[in-house]
């Protein structure tokens, strides 16, 4: 018996940021029945890429062991660093590696940089000891601590005075807001879509577990990569073509060949949100409808990655340092390690500029509430945050991306 073609929608795509694996499978069913898609993969793409970043979430425990248990020496020294960070009445924005000193902890906090960049791509610091110190001296601790993994700091946004925010909070926020105007599902206790952040790298501590629920799952952009251009080649050629947002229009896949010093890599940079809005940030209605296409391909991005994630077992007082090329109360920071960081593709570059360009100690604020995230505004590195009494609270919209 043959079976029926599935018919397509009438107009723009039927996708959303809520995930919904039949339409997705109907979606690829109908492309395949009714399109004539490449078979090769675009000019100087490679087969398949190689190399620790490559790897698949089911068996990777028993070839890597991502955790780095803090010592009784390196907590020690990590108490050490906070007094005297404390003792210089400094503003936060100059925590870094002379007035948080971590003598002995430092090379392997510089180790773990470079499993990060050039290893399997991630590393979880634990035993942060979250629960016996302030708000305040959590941040000192989670920042000084990162600042020996990768010394500079991007700004997560910045106050229409000008002021640089160079943390966000992700936590649901629907008790104190009403959900339908939050912009980001970071706010939230949704499901959310996998996805690279802006950086080179980023970090999540965790202040505070959920009593249910809250996983962190992270997948293998390289293992993305592999299985679409040995099954999906056409979906490669999408990725690698413009798709035009608000105020950008560049690809959301890039080839790096090798060089002398750094080998051959592919980079993923994507939000799903970005193209189809989320509740209090609808899609913009000045750019073109996504197309069949695009929408398979956002779609065989997640599921695929999914396919091959990693659950993570995140607890309080953990780090989570993830290469950026569920819900507790976790803090962010978007580092980068000027050692070990990757180039930029050229569409990238003005994204990364308003990270982490001219972000000065002096002109840094790291909030110790977590925002409210509205449909304002969602331009991380752009303006939007109002100050109310600023320890106080921050009404911001800002785009929590998790790395894929």
């Amino acid at each position: 018996m043959t079976k029926a073609l599935v018919t397509g929608p009438h107009g723009p795509p039927d996708i959303s940021y809520n995930l919904d694996y039949d339409n997705y499978l109907a979606r690829t069913q109908r492309r395949l029945q009714t399109e004539k898609l490449p078979k090769d993969l675009p000019s100087g793409f490679p087969q398949q890429v190689q190399n620790d970043l490559l790897w698949d979430g089911k068996d990777l425990a028993e070839k890597y062991d991502w955790n780095y248990t803090l010592t009784t020496d390196d907590l020690t020294e990590i108490e050490s660093a906070l007094r005297h960070f404390k003792a210089q009445n400094l503003g936060l924005g100059f925590i870094n590696q002379d007035t948080f000193p971590l003598p002995n902890l430092h090379k392997t906090l510089r180790d773990i940089s470079k499993e990060i960049h050039m290893g399997h791509g991630f590393k979880v610091i634990r035993g942060v000891p979250v629960a016996s110190h302030t708000r305040e001296e959590n941040i000192i601790m989670y920042a000084g601590i990162s600042c020996h993994i990768a010394p500079v700091r991007g700004r997560q946004s910045f106050l229409d005075t000008g002021v640089d925010v160079a943390l966000a909070h992700v936590k649901d926020m629907t008790s104190v807001v009403d959900g339908s105007k939050i912009g980001a599902p970071a706010y939230t206790n949704v499901k959310q879509a996998f996805h690279t952040d802006i950086g080179d790298v980023v970090a999540l501590l965790c202040l505070a577990e959920g009593v249910g629920g809250g996983e962190s799952y992270l997948s293998s952009s390289w293992k993305v990569y592999n299985e679409l251009a040995a099954t999906r080649p056409d979906l490669i050629h999408t990725l690698f073509g413009k798709i035009d947002i608000p105020y950008w229009h560049a690809p959301l896949l890039y080839h790096e060949p090798a060089k002398d010093t750094t080998p051959e890599r592919v980079i993923l940079h994507y939000s799903r949100r970005t193209f189809t809005g989320y509740l209090g940030l609808p899609r913009s209605a000045n750019i073109p409808p996504l197309t069949e296409a695009q929408a398979e391909a956002l779609d065989a991005l997640h599921f695929t990655a999914e396919k091959y994630a990693l659950s993570l077992d995140f607890r309080q007082g953990d780090i989570q340092y993830i290469n950026n090329f569920g819900l507790r109360h976790l803090i962010r920071i978007w580092l980068r390690d000027p050692e070990y960081a990757w180039e930029i593709p050229e569409p990238l570059r003005n994204k990364w500029d308003r990270v982490y360009k001219d972000v000065r100690p002096e002109n840094t604020v790291f909030p110790l509430e977590p925002p409210i995230a509205t449909g304002s505004d969602s331009n991380p590195g752009g303006k939007g945050l109002v100050a109310k009494g600023w320890h106080r609270l921050v009404q911001a919209s800002q785009r929590m991306l998790f790395p894929s």
